[in-house]
């Protein structure tokens, strides 16, 4: 398998992490976002959404958005599974990945800040508030749902790492990346230290990437 990504992408970030809770290994291919190499036609015949993360499989399959690439993992190779066998549990662990992967992320996205900077004229101050405000709307929710729940247990569904995991980790580190304040969220952030303490969490972190060293 080929793994397309970016260090600093949260989404390629959640792809490393499933990658290495499954013990599954992938050549690892950087699309440059420092370079724009995400907007050329070399990348784009690849994944015409011109993002990342893209997992292209032995056959030449090519599977695209973090969510759907991680539970063809899921489905493909059960050990360790990512998501309750209950329906009702599946359910809850989808929310709380949703939450962060289709409210929070798309919102703070490279995409969006480089269309606030460059069509609507917002300085660094603004994209900053802009930033900060929708990790705290969602991780206030967030905080609530782990918080207010029996399920929540050392992660956030019970004490084994799931697809929520996956989603939560990557967002605090932009969190904190963009210096949101994340002292009101103590369940959330009992979860990430749980996280982090993992070899899986530990490994797949940004600055432990290749690129890391030569890219800023």
């Amino acid at each position: 398998m080929k793994h397309y990504g970016f260090f600093r992408s949260s989404a390629a970030f959640r792809l490393r992490i499933a990658l290495n809770l499954k013990g599954l290994a992938a050549e690892h291919v950087l699309v440059n976002f420092a370079k724009q190499e995400q907007l050329g036609d070399a990348y784009r015949n690849v994944n015409p959404q011109m993002r990342v993360p893209s997992l292209v499989l032995d056959d030449g399959t090519v599977l695209i958005q973090s969510l759907a690439i991680i539970e063809y993992l899921d489905e493909r190779h059960p050990n360790l599974p990512l998501l309750p066998k209950d329906p009702k549990g599946r359910a809850r662990v989808r929310g709380l990945a949703n939450l962060i992967a289709c409210d929070i992320h798309p919102l703070n996205n490279i995409a969006v800040l480089n269309y606030l900077r460059d069509e609507l004229k917002a300085d660094e101050n603004a994209r900053n508030v802009w930033y900060r405000h929708w990790v705290a709307q969602g991780f206030q929710a967030f905080e609530a749902l782990l918080a207010g729940s029996s399920d929540t247990g050392k992660f956030c569904h019970g004490d084994s790492p799931g697809l929520a995991d996956v989603c939560l980790v990557p967002q605090v580190f932009n969190a904190q990346r963009y210096e949101c304040p994340l002292g009101g969220y103590p369940t959330l952030m009992r979860v990430f230290s749980a996280c982090m303490a993992l070899d899986a969490f530990d490994h797949a972190q940004p600055m432990k990437q290749p690129e890391a060293a030569f890219i800023r």
